[in-house]
Parts: structure tokens; sequence; C-alpha cells
């Protein structure tokens, strides 16, 4: 017996170099240990699991941004930047464990066959959904399917006992990356972009095109936690507002040799006074358009600094529908900038972690504490202002994160469901009130308000769910609670999308800054020609103590 089992290991391994021959040593290495395992291995394993394995294994010692994803994975991430999807057309929240619609789509599905806000499906092709403590992801699978495919839902309506019986055709449903388009005031429009997406071009156009047409003459344009998408989205956007021949963005990496990526010269509003909002969650696609119009000096970015994501990859799809996104190169702005973060290859935990560290070292809420670094100084193209690079794009204003109203009461409302739930309670005991009461957004933004009534039935419903009133911590916060939950009752009375931002962002104090500075000429120009004055002194100050600490 002895002799017997390296007898059978020897054959083996003459087996295993016999197949792989002509194939590189590196490659044969790698196919030699995948057939041993398979082969040999005491318990029964999974070739496809094996080579996965194996693959996530080889990406994760590259930087943070490569990945492989399987087919599951792949279809879910890029759904929401491919514009849309196939489904039945609505739009749900989740109420005590059924789902509750909050409005169906236009021209939709649902609401081609008459489903309406604030009803409840309980089946979908005969398997319930109500009740049985069901994942999002899992109601998504029901209800999404193939166009043209049918489904079967059930749908409780109001008080009535009986169900409504739906028979729905899967359709076409359109995803959008405008969040909201409004007029802050006669003069200012505002546009919100969630990500950059195969329609984000078209929409944000026709955005600019609804707003000119209500006398819009500058706009702000809202980019705080876009975490970015694709890269050609950001190019067709800054195309509009530069002249011809502008650089936008340029790419570089070792297999693959620089491409410059320059405006065209026929973009519709190069003349348009812009600023833009950021935060530090703003990344990737959303960093290229912002770089792009702080380079030319042709807006002005108001803000924190950006997450700092520099880095273009590129996708390598497999048969089975996996895939891996591939780091292949680093982009740079027009002044020639690298936004990228510094990293250590195969430290994703430490990478991850950087936004909360610059939290704990306070840069959310003082600019002071941010090091600008002289080897990463730039100079804007225009005006030849002073910028800086390799870590995100730096604002021209700097506002700090706002937490005056937040609490450990109000964290554990929302995080609880609260929040969310007594307002679908709320539309759902008045939707009839609040609609023949409030014809318009603007109506129910002017008058409509939360009593105290209203506000003590949604601590009650708190405190039925665990969570302990606190007085003191609630004064604190109770400006924010009522002022969200308008937020999410508008949203569920009215159809347009823009609802919920337009009550919410009468506080939000990026929007008030920016507005501020788009309406003072005199400082918005100053912005541009100088930069931030406050930003040098910092510099300075940061210069003289590393030079001290050199000499000691």
């Amino acid at each position: 017996m002895k002799r017997f089992i390296p007898s059978i290991i020897a054959l083996a391994a003459v087996a295993v170099s016999t197949w792989a021959q002509g194939i590189p040593a590196h490659l044969q290495k790698l196919l030699n240990a995948q057939y041993a395992v398979s082969n040999f291995y005491v318990d029964s394993v999974s070739d496809d699991r094996l080579v996965e394995d194996a693959i996530v294994g080889m990406i994760s010692k590259l930087d943070p941004h490569s990945a492989y994803t399987d087919a599951a994975e792949t279809k879910d991430m890029e759904e929401p930047l491919q514009g849309e999807f196939s489904g039945i057309g609505i739009q749900f929240n989740m109420k005590q464990d059924t789902l509750y619609v909050i409005q169906t789509i236009a021209g939709g599905p649902s609401e081609k066959v008459g489903i309406l806000p604030g009803d409840r499906i309980i089946y979908v092709n005969d398997s319930t959904i109500a009740g049985v403590k069901m994942k999002n992801t899992d109601i998504m699978k029901r209800l999404r399917g193939k166009k043209g495919t049918k489904v079967t839902v059930k749908v409780k309506r109001g008080n009535s006992k009986d169900l409504i019986t739906f028979r729905i055709t899967r359709d076409k449903i359109p995803l959008y990356s405008v969040d909201a388009k409004y007029m802050l005031d006669e003069r200012t429009g505002y546009i919100r972009i969630s990500n950059f997406g195969a329609k984000t071009h078209h929409e944000m156009m026709e955005a600019l095109d609804v707003l000119s047409k209500q006398g819009m003459k500058q706009v702000i344009i809202d980019l705080t936690d876009n975490g970015g998408g694709y890269l050609e989205a950001a190019v067709d956007m800054c195309n509009e507002f530069l002249e011809g021949g502008q650089m936008i963005v340029y790419t570089e990496g070792r297999a693959f040799p620089r491409n410059d990526a320059r405006a065209l010269g026929n973009g519709h509003y190069r003349d348009l006074k812009m600023v833009i909002m950021v935060s530090q969650f703003s990344a990737s696609a959303a960093e290229i358009f912002t770089g792009a119009m702080q380079d030319w000096d042709r807006a002005v970015v108001v803000g924190r600094r950006t997450f700092a994501k520099g880095l273009v990859q590129r996708p390598f799809r497999f048969n089975d529908g996996s895939m891996i996104r591939l780091t292949v190169a680093r982009y740079f702005t027009p002044s020639g900038r690298s936004i990228q973060k510094p990293y250590t290859a195969g430290d994703k935990k430490a990478y991850d972690e950087d936004i909360y560290n610059r939290y704990k070292e306070g840069e959310y809420y003082c600019v002071d504490s941010i090091q600008f670094n002289d080897t990463l100084r730039y100079t804007t193209l225009r005006n030849g202002r002073t910028i800086y690079g390799g870590g995100g794009i730096m604002p021209d204003v700097f506002v700090p994160v706002d937490t005056t109203e937040y609490t450990k009461y109000y964290r554990d409302m929302v995080a609880k469901g609260i929040v969310n739930q007594y307002s679908i309670d709320y539309v759902d005991k008045h939707r009839k009130d609040l609609t023949k009461a409030y014809p318009t957004i603007a109506d129910f933004d002017n008058r409509f308000s939360l009593t105290d009534k209203d506000m003590k039935d949604f601590i009650a419903l708190g405190e039925r769910d665990s969570v302990k009133f606190d007085e003191a911590q609630y004064a604190t916060s109770q400006a924010l609670f009522m002022r969200v939950m308008k937020g999410i009752i508008a949203r569920d009375v009215f159809t347009d999308p823009s609802a919920y931002t337009i009550i919410v962002n009468h506080f939000n104090p990026d929007l008030k800054e920016a507005l501020s500075v788009i309406n003072d000429d005199e400082r918005y120009q100053k912005l541009l020609r100088e930069g931030n004055p406050e930003y040098e002194k910092i510099a300075a100050r940061h210069r003289a103590q590393r030079e001290s600490g050199q000499k000691k």
C-alpha cells in the first residue's frame, strides 16, 4: 500500500503534464493544481466553484476596484446603468412585511391594468409574498421577467376583504438617473443626477430643455453621493458645456496607450453659468465631469472632497454571463490631475476604511484637516488658479456636514423603518384628502405640515417597535423628522419624482451655499479667477509644520 499511493500520484503528474503540454509554465501550474484538486481531493468538489474561487483569489491581489461577478451579480450590477429593465412598472416599499405600491410608472404595465398607489400585493403567481419575511430581491425576481411574459398578482385594496386579481404583461421599464429637476428661483434651475448611465446625457438634456423653457439662466447640478458609472456618459455631458478642442479627460495604462477625449464644440450650453455640488461619496464619472469643469474654470464646485476613484475598469465577459471588471488604466483631468487616492494592492479593507478615517479625522466638518500637498499642486487651464490632485476633487467652496439635527433616536427610528412606515400609513389613511387639498407639489410644499397629534402617533409607533422615546433627542431631531416624512408623503402622493427633493432641499446646506454662490456674480467670478484663498493659507500652514518636523 505504501508503494501504491505514490504510484497513483506519479501517474497523475504524468497525465497532467501530458495534457498541459504547449501551455506557458505559469498557466500549466494553475491547471495542474486544478486537475489535482478536482481528481484526487478527499471530498467531491465543484470544478466551476474551484475556477471561480481561483479567479476571485487572483483579482483580490490587485487594486481595490478590479472585481469578479457571477452571472446573477453581473446582471444586478449592470441593470441600473442600462436605463431600463423588464418588469411590471411599480415603485414599492415593504410595510409590515407586505409589498405596498407607492406609485405606478406612467404608461407602464401595472398602470394599464388598473393597479393603484396604496394597493398591497399579497400573491404573485399563487405564491404568497406577504407576511413571509421575503427579501426585496426575491420579490423583485418574481415580479421581473422577460418583456411580453405574464404575471398574475392578487391585490388587497383599502379595507376590502376580497383580493383583486390582475394579469400583467411585463414590459420594458425605464430607470432614470436624473432624480429631480425644478426651478429654485426665477433664474436658477436645479438638476440632481444619481448615476452616470447609458441614458444620463439624454435625460440631462431633456431636463435642461424643460428648465430653459421655464426661464433658466443658470443651473446647479447636484452630484452629491453620485457613485459614477459610464465614462462615456460623463464625456457626453462635458461636451455640452465646453468649447471645441478642450480636453475632457484622458486615460493611460500599461497595455493601453494614452487616449484623449475632447469636446467637439457643438455643445448647447457652453455659456450657461453653473455650480456643481459634490460630496465625499461622489466618485468616478462624477469626478471626471466635475474635474473637467473645474480645470477649465467652467463651474464653481461646492461641497466636500470627493471619493477619489481614478481607475478605469474594462469588462471581460465569460460565456456563462459572469464577468471580470479589470482596471486597465488611470484617468486624468485636463490639467493632468490623477484623482485616484493611494492604495496598497490587495489591501481592500484599508482602502474601504479611508472614507471612515476622513470622518474620524474631522475632514467632513473642517477643511483645515485636509493635507494640501505641494507635489500635487496644479493650475487651471484658463485662469491659472491653484487646484490639487491625488485624492479626489477638492471643491472651490467647502461646506461642512451638518449634523446638528442628527441624534441616536433619529438613527434608530430610521433604521427600524419607523419613519418610512409612518409616512406610508399616513398616505394610506389620507390619500384622497391630500390629493384634494393639495393639487400641486407647490401647494403641498407651502401649506402641508404634520400636526402635534401626528407626531405623537409617530412616537407611539416607534415605541411599539421597541424604539424607546427620548424627549431631548426628539426635540433636537423633530424638524428633521417632519421634513423627511413630509418629503416621503409628497413622493407617495405626487407622480413627479422631484417631489421628495423639492421638500427636503429647503434645508440642504450644500444647496444653500450653491445658491448663494451662483446668485452672487461678483463672488462667483472671483472664485473662478482666484480660487479659494483659505486653501492657500491652510497649505502654507501645513507646509510650515512639515518643514518644522523635518528640522527636528
